[in-house]
């Protein structure tokens, strides 16, 4: 039978995602509803209502906050630039082992 097409990838403003979790948040509607009310996955909807606790410190699932997303990225790139750093300066310096023999 024919599989549907997935979706193309979308991204969202921080906004929107607010209101969307404040909307789930208020319980006059449900996660699935307001969902397809936006046409969005509801999987994508719970993660952002999850996240959206984590920050506030009402959800302790072992997840991290945006906070902490952010200075995990941060770290992780100034890592790989040091490492490239390191590459760099361990190649100068057999090359300059080469050149004083």
């Amino acid at each position: 039978m024919g599989r549907k097409k997935p979706r193309p990838r979308r991204s969202f403003t921080p906004e929107f995602k607010a209101e969307i979790v404040e909307l789930c948040q208020r319980g006059d509607r449900s996660i699935g509803q307001v969902a397809k009310d936006f046409d969005l996955t509801e999987t994508g909807v719970r993660e952002w209502v999850k996240q959206a606790e984590r920050d506030a410190g009402t959800r302790t699932d072992g997840g991290l906050t945006s906070d902490e997303r952010e200075e995990l990225a941060r770290l992780r790139r100034e890592n790989r630039r040091l490492s490239e750093d390191v590459e760099i300066l361990k190649r100068a310096t057999a090359f300059f082992a080469k050149e004083t023999r």
